[in-house]
């Protein structure tokens, strides 16, 4: 049919214009995160790519229903600045038949919105926690970059060293400041190794000196040793078995419910849930008076997705707290959302059908 035909040419060619621009934004934020976490000693540098293929990943569903929403509400909104609705209308044709061509164009968006949500989300997640343990668990000097000052992992000693490039466990002309509560130490050697010593990492140094100010009487020592043993790092635990909810599986979060655990699949299956929603909410949202064309209800049809998007995590909150059961959070918050889509566009028709142009207001 030539309606259903023309509508999901203009909704697919809307779709893709929009992605590009979605994703351009988004990734660019991500990337300018991601470099900042480079840059402050979270993440590997070399690893940045990697996690920044997979944050976009992750927040793809996202970004896949904001596209589609906006598709729906420019495509709609442009036929109504151009008079073509009133030519649906005058045919016949009722605002809610609008339902079965976006649905029918954008269903497959919407199968691939669920596997990422259900799916790749706890999977992306679980690799960048995995990326980011493999990065904490490094030696302290293995993230030293040759010449440069850096903090440890508690923030609490600062290295300076030559790495050794045959031994990326050892450096040479070694710098340690060491800050506690009660005293500070200036820690020089000509060389330093990182051991292990079971669970713990110490960096030895050999052949240097330690300078210690103690702050509570103000007395200095000057020592000098041979060999120097210091904790390098934190205890390293293995932490496969302390994934976050949203790093394990759905199905893994079903199997073992818990108030975390259903906040969790709250978020994910309200993900899927929304993305729906937004496209009946955006089929009444995009009416705009031929006479004004402005990109108002565009503006409120953003503010929406904002507010709608918001209330998933709020959704989030309430189940991981114990405020809601799962079942009841999905039912009060993504079927507010259907019922009110729907009155939306019945009472769009209905005040079509009341109000019929040219029609006689009075006794004649």
């Amino acid at each position: 049919m030539l309606f259903d035909s023309t509508l999901r040419r203009d909704l697919s060619r809307n779709f893709a214009a929009t992605l590009v621009v979605v994703l351009t934004i988004v990734i660019t934020i991500f990337l300018i995160r991601t470099l900042g976490q480079a840059a402050g000693g979270r993440v590997a540098p070399q690893d940045v790519v990697l996690l920044l293929g997979y944050t976009a990943l992750g927040h793809l569903p996202t970004m896949l229903a904001l596209a589609l929403f906006i598709s729906v509400v420019t495509t709609l909104g442009r036929m109504y600045r151009d008079s073509e609705m009133v030519v649906w209308f005058a045919s016949g044709i009722s605002l809610a038949r609008f339902v079965r061509p976006v649905v029918a164009t954008t269903w497959p968006v919407l199968a691939v919105v669920a596997g990422l949500a259900l799916v790749v989300w706890p999977w992306v997640n679980e690799q960048s926690f995995e990326l980011r343990d493999r990065f904490e668990k490094r030696s302290d000097l293995s993230r030293v970059a040759p010449g440069q000052f850096q903090s440890s992992a508690d923030g609490r000693r600062v290295f300076f060293l030559e790495r050794d490039e045959h031994d990326p466990t050892a450096g040479r002309n070694v710098f340690v400041l060491t800050r506690s509560e009660v005293s500070e130490s200036v820690t020089s050697a000509g060389s330093g190794r990182i051991e292990w010593q079971g669970d713990d990492r110490f960096l030895v140094l050999e052949k240097g000196q330690r300078n210690e100010l103690d702050h509570e009487t103000g007395s200095k020592t000057l020592s000098q040793f041979e060999s120097y043993r210091v904790l390098a790092g934190d205890r390293a635990v293995a932490r496969t078995q302390e994934l976050p909810p949203l790093a394990r599986s759905t199905v893994t979060l079903l199997r073992q419910p818990s108030a975390r655990g259903d906040g969790e699949l709250v978020w994910r299956l309200g993900l899927v849930m929304a993305a729906a929603n937004m496209l009946l909410l955006g089929i009444g949202l995009a009416a705009t008076p031929p006479r004004r064309p402005s990109n108002w209800n565009l503006l409120f049809a953003l503010l929406g997705f904002v507010v709608y998007y918001n209330l998933i995590n709020l959704s989030q909150a309430w189940v991981a707290g114990g405020r809601f059961a799962l079942g009841e959070a999905l039912l009060l918050v993504h079927g507010t959302a259907l019922v009110t889509a729907l009155l939306l566009i019945a009472g769009r028709d209905r005040a079509r059908f009341l109000h019929v142009p040219g029609r006689p207001s009075g006794a004649g």
